[in-house]
């Protein structure tokens, strides 16, 4: 069976451009060298670029043959000869911006059937509205009154309801749907999204759950990122709202009327209960949780599996569950794995 390539460099860059590009100098190595292919470093070889972020693989560095490296300042003694060095203050982000420039396919997804325009396959309301030069795939469903920006391309069996609004240069994935959302500019929904459904309202009671309407709506702002099966639901009375550039990870659950503010990182798994407040450049790490109606200030950093069930003031760092700050969390854990090995009681 044939081994298929998915991604092909549009370009061949030379070390003096990686480095530019990189925000890097180029400490060892000829400038006018010219190199395409890139790889892990534990797999690079001759003719790869590759990069050092995390000080765990240094031992790779030490053995690598590829062509060129990205790395800090502080690993460059490791560099073996015959291997071109470019210092970089942030060597994962300087790889970034060299994949970019490579591969900029890679940078947004793709679309399925590979049509451009709209297909006579898709289904789209007499009264919506698409833009010229958004595509629409086959099996997409544009329902009533909906709007489609220029550059958008909304993939095969995508489903965007009736009255939606979709900024221009956006993305909206195979098998994802899209209601009672206003959603701005270059905004990618990967596959199997799901926006603007029920968010979960229900007045308890002896006889039974009584369903609580939900009537507001999603709003999502511009350059915002959203992974594969991830859900965010509509508000209740008032609109979900994620702020412009957050990135948000596979297999998120957003509940109603959370706001979340900008820059905000969302990893896997992670789940934001009803009316939270999350502020700007928040991360949550993977399975982290929040409760209902908590405030997280900006800048907060919750570490992964984390459950965060008061509010926590801006800048703060916090673990465990409850989360508490990240300091007394380390202490505790060591106290508890001191007390578990019988080695409190030795002098």
């Amino acid at each position: 069976m044939a081994d298929p390539q998915f991604f092909f460099p549009a370009r061949r860059l030379s070390l003096a451009e990686i480095a530019t590009l990189s925000g890097g100098r180029l400490e060892r190595g000829d400038p006018a060298l010219v190199l395409s292919s890139v790889a892990p470093l534990d797999r690079a070889g001759v003719g790869d670029l590759t990069f050092l972020d995390n000080p765990r693989y240094v031992p790779h560095l030490r053995a690598t043959t590829a062509a060129a490296v990205i790395l800090a300042d502080k690993h460059l003694s490791a560099v073996p000869e015959g291997t071109a060095a470019i210092v970089a203050p942030s060597p994962y982000r300087g790889m970034a911006l060299v994949l970019q420039a490579l591969f900029p396919d890679a940078t947004r997804p793709p679309g399925v059937t590979g049509e451009s325009g709209l297909s006579p396959a898709a289904h789209i309301h007499a009264d919506a509205a698409v833009e010229d030069g958004a595509t629409v795939e086959a099996g997409a469903v544009i329902g009533r009154g909906a709007e489609i920006g220029r550059g958008t391309v909304i993939c095969a069996n995508a489903v965007i309801g009736a009255g939606v609004r979709i900024g221009r240069d956006g993305y909206v994935g195979p098998n994802a749907s899209v209601t009672h959302a206003l959603v701005g500019n270059r905004v990618i929904l990967h596959a199997g999204v799901r926006i603007g459904q029920d968010g979960f309202g229900f007045a308890m009671g002896p006889t039974g759950h009584l369903k609580v309407p939900q009537i507001g709506r999603v709003v999502i702002q511009d350059d915002v990122e959203v992974g594969a099966n991830t859900t965010i639901d509509r508000g209740s009375n008032r609109d979900t709202i994620v702020g412009e550039g957050t990135k948000i990870d596979n297999g998120v659950q957003i509940g109603h009327n959370v706001v979340i503010g900008r820059h905000c990182v969302l990893v896997s798994q992670t789940g934001v209960a009803g009316s939270s407040t999350l502020g700007d450049f928040v991360a949550l790490g993977g399975q982290a949780g929040v409760s209902g109606h908590v405030k997280v200030g900006s800048g907060v950093q919750v570490a992964g599996a984390s459950a965060v069930k008061d509010d926590i003031p801006a800048g703060m760092r916090v673990a465990g569950i409850p989360a508490k700050p990240l300091r007394e969390w380390i202490r505790e854990m060591a106290a508890l794995q001191k007390l578990a090995s019988g080695r409190e009681n030795q002098p």
